[in-house]
């Protein structure tokens, strides 16, 4: 199908109802505040697989390595990203995908993610996925372009059987699973159809695709390729959809429907009160909390740490740090798992802890709503985080935190409150 016969004007209205859609993914999670502090994490999981493979440690396992801490992070990312991991599962009886157990065919792949985080062009990303097509490796095809997506979100746009299948009851197109060159051809197509919606959509190919995810797993019906009467029927449905989203909740109860900023604001007036100096995460620091700025009354820079440290980038998108008012050492950290990956959270947190930063640290907190902390305990004790069992790193739930933040405010010296009220996760 040409992308002259695509039917304009209802395709603009089905993209005005998906983005006021509180359930679809352009609010669930293309505008979700914690997304672009994911990007930081996962690249620099994957640059630790590079490093792996370039030495030659990087074994032949999937479970427990630096690759399935890169790729469980890219899977958590909210819908469309569900089920992303599996394209990367070994499979013994097929013996897929060949990176495991075949040494040249993980080195191409390492190659394949070096080249792709160290190039700024498309054409560079374009001839990465070509060196990595010619090798043929079995079972290893255009899922890895999740990956690339978040090195490239303007180049490399997300990839499954959802996007895929919404990409074709959109413009007609016959798109297969599992090809570098079908993935390309739609890649080409989604730039032109992100274009013609530049208005609507955004140069993170994040939101296009995302549309066309929650098209292709039936949450929206595509406009009908052509009949009036097939239009009227869309369009009656389309209504009904939008009618339902519009009296959605933000979650089933009360505990959701805290926001991952009020959590924020809470832990910086609790380290305020303390006495300690505060840092909000870098790209948090402009959100509206409480009539003001979230960071409001906070320092604006990591002193002395604000020299290009190696992992200083990674630390300056932790949550919330508090700080010695003297000597600006860190002396507690806190990751909000609202509802966020948490692979995420315990890899910044390694990265303080492991680095320069960590010498004076004395507390390590991941605060999550109390029906989280099953996950947290579960994700912590995953082999690949050993690391984190001599690190002291704590549960602090909403409700502990709600319950006493008053009281550790007015009467608690340093983090012996804060520490009272959290729970050893090791």
């Amino acid at each position: 199908m040409l992308d002259s016969e695509i039917n304009v004007e209802p395709l603009r209205r089905l993209i005005e109802s998906w983005r006021a859609d509180p359930g679809a993914t352009y609010r669930g999670w293309f505008l979700w505040e914690e997304r672009l502090k994911n990007f930081r994490s996962i690249r620099r999981g994957i640059e630790q697989v590079v490093r792996e493979i370039e030495k030659g440690s990087f074994g032949n396992l999937y479970k427990g390595s630096s690759l399935e801490i890169a790729v469980k992070s890219v899977a958590e990312q909210r819908q469309i990203f569900k089920g992303a991991d599996h394209a990367f599962l070994w499979k013994p009886k097929l013996r897929i995908p060949d990176i495991y157990e075949n040494a040249e065919n993980q080195r191409a792949f390492g190659r394949f993610l070096d080249t792709s985080a160290c190039c700024s062009t498309e054409v560079q990303v374009l001839e990465a996925i070509a060196a990595l097509e010619r090798c043929q490796i079995k079972g290893l095809g255009p899922a890895a372009a999740n990956l690339l997506y978040f090195l490239h979100p303007t180049i490399a746009p997300p990839f499954n059987t959802a996007i895929v299948k919404g990409y074709n009851s959109v413009t007609g197109a016959k798109v297969r699973l599992g090809s570098w060159p079908d993935y390309l051809a739609m890649r080409v197509g989604m730039l032109r159809l992100n274009a013609r919606y530049r208005d609507l959509l955004s140069n993170d190919l994040g939101a296009v695709a995302g549309l066309l995810f929650d098209v292709g797993s039936g949450r929206y019906p595509a406009p009908p390729k052509e009949g009036a009467d097939g239009l009227d029927t869309w369009a009656r449905d389309l209504d009904e959809i939008r009618s339902k989203a519009a009296v959605q909740t933000t979650g089933p109860n009360g505990e959701t429907d805290r926001t991952h900023t009020e959590i924020q604001g809470w832990l910086r007036d609790v380290g305020l009160g303390l006495g300690y100096d505060v840092w909000i995460a870098a790209n948090d620091r402009s959100r509206a909390y409480n009539g003001g700025r979230l960071s409001d009354g906070c320092v604006g820079d990591l002193r002395p740490f604000d020299g290009g440290t190696a992992g200083m980038d990674a630390v300056r998108l932790i949550d919330v740090l508090w700080l010695d008012k003297g000597e600006g050492a860190i002396h507690a950290a806190f990751e909000v798992e609202h509802t966020t990956s948490i692979y995420s959270g315990i890899v910044r947190m390694l990265d303080l802890a492991l680095g320069p930063c960590g010498s004076l640290l004395k507390g390590l907190y991941l605060v999550a709503p109390d029906s989280r902390e099953a996950e947290v305990r579960a994700q912590v004790a995953r082999p690949a985080f050993a690391a984190v069992a001599n690190l002291d790193v704590r549960f602090l739930a909403y409700s502990e935190l709600e319950r006493h933040r008053e009281a550790i405010i007015r009467f608690g010296e340093g983090l012996k409150a804060i520490r009272s009220v959290s729970k050893a996760l090791t």
